[in-house]
C-alpha cells in the first residue's frame, strides 16, 4: 500500500486514486453516500476514497490521537486529493448486527466508563470540526458506523460528516452561499459523491448544480473582497 500511495502525484484526485489502488490489485468492495472503500488484495486493509468530504481530516485526527483506546480503526494513511477529496487506508473492519452497534452507541452518548477516553477525543474533535466548517453535522449515530476488527475489538468510525441534505440544497438554491464558505479548490468534485444510499442523483441535477457553482465562483472571483477568508 506504501507504494501504490507514493505513485500517486500531488495533484491526484478521487479517479487517479481509484485507478492507482485497482491496478495494485485492491478490489471495490463497497460505497456510500460520500465514498467508495477498496479492499487490499491481502483481504487486511481497506482504503476509503471520497470526492469530497470535508471532515476527512478531522476524521483521520480523531483515529490518530484516540489509538491509544483501540476504539477506531488503525488508520495506516491519510491523504487529502485535489479539489476536496478524501483518502484514508485502514484495517479491514466486519460489521457487527445492530443491537451491538446500537449498545455501543449508547455508550458513547452517556461517556460510560469503558468508553470515556475516547468520547473525550471525539467531543474535542467534533467541537474543533463545528468551529471550523461550514456545514459540519453531529455526531453520526449509524449502527453501521460501529465495526469489529480482525482481533475481535469493536470500533467505531466515521463519526463526523457534513451536513449533505442542507449544504445540497444551498449550493441548488443559493451557490453564492456555498462559493463565499468553501473555496472552490475544496470543493471541486462535490457533485461526484456517489450516493450509494441516498441516490440516485441524476446527471441533469448534477450538471446544473455545477453551473450553478460556477457561475457563482465568477461573481465571487469579481468582488473587492475576493482574497479575503472565507466565512463559516
Amino acid at each position: 500500500m506504501d507504494a501504490t500511495l507514493a505513485s500517486l502525484p500531488s495533484d491526484a484526485n478521487h479517479r487517479v486514486a481509484e485507478r492507482a489502488f485497482t491496478e495494485a490489485g485492491w478490489s471495490r468492495c463497497g460505497a456510500g453516500d460520500w465514498a467508495i472503500a477498496l479492499r487490499s488484495p491481502d483481504g487486511s486493509a481497506a482504503v476509503r476514497i471520497s470526492p469530497f468530504d470535508p471532515t476527512g481530516p478531522y476524521t483521520a485526527a480523531l483515529y490518530r490521537e484516540a489509538a491509544h483506546t483501540r476504539q477506531v480503526p488503525h488508520l495506516f494513511a491519510h491523504r487529502r486529493l485535489d479539489g476536496g477529496g478524501d483518502l484514508q487506508i485502514m484495517e479491514w473492519l466486519d460489521a457487527v448486527d445492530e443491537p451491538t452497534a446500537a449498545a455501543f452507541h449508547r455508550a458513547l452518548a452517556a461517556r460510560e466508563p469503558f468508553v470515556a477516553d475516547l468520547v473525550d477525543v471525539v467531543r474535542r474533535i467534533h467541537a474543533l470540526a463545528r468551529r471550523e466548517l461550514a456545514w459540519c453535522g453531529p455526531l453520526d449515530t449509524n449502527p453501521s458506523n460501529v465495526m469489529r476488527g480482525a482481533d475481535g475489538r469493536l470500533v467505531v468510525a466515521d463519526l463526523f460528516y457534513a451536513d449533505g441534505p442542507d449544504l445540497y440544497a444551498t449550493a441548488a438554491s443559493a451557490p453564492d452561499t456555498v462559493v463565499a464558505r468553501i473555496p472552490e479548490a475544496e470543493r471541486r468534485f462535490m457533485t461526484e459523491i456517489p450516493l450509494a444510499a441516498s441516490g440516485p442523483w441524476d446527471t441533469a441535477s448534477r450538471a446544473a448544480m455545477r453551473a450553478g457553482l460556477a457561475a457563482a465562483d465568477a461573481r465571487y472571483r469579481r468582488m473587492p473582497n475576493a482574497g479575503s477568508p472565507r466565512l463559516n
